[in-house]
């Protein structure tokens, strides 16, 4: 019996060594959804997701809220049939962290007739149960012997979720954050939004938060930017809101409005808002802060520091 023992540890051996290596997973940059993406296909430059530009192919990827799924799904599974779409299936869809679900059809635009696939995934893991995606697959006719309808599942099947990957979003801001001022970041996005917090939820009113975000447009006229900056937060859900400082300031070497108020969150706590505008050429940067009234002294002055620390690229 022990004369066969290195025999049958060496066909062990061999098995394990011969079963095809897992494809990797792939993410596109400073998203939390990735998956295994078919030969040929290489990151997108128009978009997250990726490409075959040869053959027209497109996989897109959304990176959304985790509470926003409900109403994505209901979004998703809306598509209905007119002149250039028409639905194939609906259905439950296993992937690799959950189910989810998916819509297939065809489509046709500018001539050319597609299938795609869209599915409508939320985590269900610990560390990223705040994330849905919205995967899409969009293949030619012209294409289907490259990309048959079993390589699209394959695909799809594989969609996974990572932790925020901090570092990656930050990269691709248009500022750079010098001074996070002991805040943490939640998330930051392309188009030059990031959200802070001092708290170890997400998505809390409990803790002290920062927005930052790049916007287009603003005042035409410099004396126009106190009532602009006023207005402005006004839009910001706080019962009862009532101004306690506005006036003009130069932030980081531009001119600048800083509007202070105090008011109550949707839970009705006493809370105090700080908004500062930063005007550049067409646009301007907003910083947007809120923290419980009575940790409004240790706040306010880290509000500042990250103010004063972004950084132009």
């Amino acid at each position: 019996m022990k004369r066969f023992l290195p025999l049958a540890l060496l066909a062990l051996i061999t098995s394990l060594t011969s079963l095809p290596a897992q494809a990797q997973v792939s993410f596109p940059l400073g998203s939390r959804v990735g998956l295994e993406v078919p030969k040929g296909l290489t990151p997108s430059t128009s978009g997250p997701g990726f490409e075959d530009t040869t053959r027209k192919v497109v996989i897109s990827v959304l990176d959304l809220p985790g509470p926003a799924f409900p109403d994505v799904e209901r979004a998703a599974l809306a598509v209905q049939k007119n002149s250039g779409v028409n639905e194939e299936k609906r259905e439950s869809f296993a992937f690799r962290s959950g189910i989810g679900s998916l819509i297939s059809f065809r489509l046709t635009a500018e001539g050319t007739t597609y299938r795609k696939w869209i599915l409508v995934a939320g985590s269900a893991t610990a560390t990223t149960a705040d994330v849905t995606a919205v995967v899409s697959f969009q293949v030619p006719e012209a294409a289907h012997d490259t990309y048959p309808e079993q390589v699209v599942r394959t695909a799809l099947a594989s969609v996974t979720f990572r932790p925020t990957p901090v570092e990656e979003q930050l990269s691709q801001l248009p500022y750079k954050l010098a001074d996070l001022a002991g805040f943490r970041v939640v998330r930051a996005a392309p188009t030059g939004g990031v959200i802070l917090t001092d708290g170890p939820r997400d998505d809390s009113n409990e803790q002290p938060n920062v927005m930052v975000s790049v916007l287009n447009g603003g005042p035409k006229e410099p004396r126009d930017r106190g009532s602009y900056a006023e207005q402005l937060l006004s839009t910001v859900p706080i019962a009862g809101m009532r101004l306690t400082n506005s006036e003009p300031m130069r932030i980081g070497g531009q001119p600048g409005y800083e509007v202070r108020a105090e008011g109550k969150d949707g839970h009705g706590n006493p809370v105090t808002v700080v908004q500062w505008l930063r005007f550049g050429t067409g646009g301007f940067l907003r910083v947007l802060a809120v923290a419980q009234k009575d940790k409004w002294d240790d706040a306010f002055p880290r509000f500042r520091a990250i103010r004063d620390g972004i950084q132009t690229r």
